[in-house]
């Protein structure tokens, strides 16, 4: 699982940035400032694996955060996303340091494809750390063969066991918690992580295609959690 920092001051796109990445399976901060971003990076020397970073900040804008990364020997793939997409402004973002530009708006499919191409950049020049689970009280859920536990965020099923991601947990719970009842998009979207019904929804499917893997017998045959066609998901705990 890579790590990825998002700097973005407008809200409504840092939501829909981090929903889709984290979709794909990755871990995402958001700060809003170059500032943070530099904090974060220099200070902190906290470690992510990419960076999407705006140019149109508050404070230091996105040009002096990637330069003075870079003048710190500070090499983390940085994705520019900007309003400005004049070739005079690509120019400029790559003299700053960038190593990809996208300009706004943009097209999902393109945004992610270019971050997958950073990633494996970051790949092949060294391999990153990734993340820990964090372990609470018990609050384990038993259903078929399988044994969520929610606390360490693991699925058993069966002898294999799979880590989930934060955002398959709370999915999954709240899955769970509606069992016996379809479940549309948009009810996942404002009740798991709190976004507007205008944030695509494709991840949502990307979710349920990897929750299938770790709990059905047969991804390709769900009896757990299964379509609801023109309606959303239906958690089933004891299928006929």
């Amino acid at each position: 699982m890579s790590r990825i920092l998002v700097v973005e001051d407008e809200p409504h796109l840092a939501q829909g940035l981090r929903f889709n990445l984290e979709a794909e399976g990755h871990a995402v901060e958001v700060v809003e400032s170059g500032e943070d971003a530099l904090r974060f990076l220099l200070k902190d020397k906290r470690t992510f694996d990419a960076v999407v970073l705006d140019i149109m900040l508050p404070g230091k804008d996105g040009f002096m955060v990637a330069r003075e990364l870079r003048d710190a020997e500070h090499f983390v793939p940085l994705l520019m996303l900007t309003a400005r997409g004049r070739p005079e402004d690509v120019l400029k973002g790559f003299e700053a340091g960038a190593d990809d530009y996208l300009p706004k708006p943009f097209n999902l499919d393109i945004f992610l494809a270019r971050m997958r191409s950073l990633l494996r950049r970051k790949e092949w020049l060294q391999a990153a750390n990734g993340g820990n689970a964090k372990t609470n009280e018990p609050d384990v859920f038993t259903f078929g063969d399988n044994v969520v536990d929610f606390g360490k965020l693991r699925i058993s099923s069966g002898k294999r066991v799979f880590q989930l991601t934060m955002m398959e947990g709370d999915l999954l719970r709240y899955l769970i918690q509606n069992s016996g009842r379809p479940v549309s998009r948009k009810a996942m979207l404002e009740n798991v992580w709190n976004l507007n019904e205008e944030t695509e929804t494709r991840a949502i499917d990307n979710f349920i295609v990897r929750l299938r893997r770790y709990i059905e017998k047969d991804s390709a045959k769900p009896r757990h959690l299964i379509t609801i066609r023109g309606l959303g998901y239906q958690f089933v705990p004891t299928p006929d």
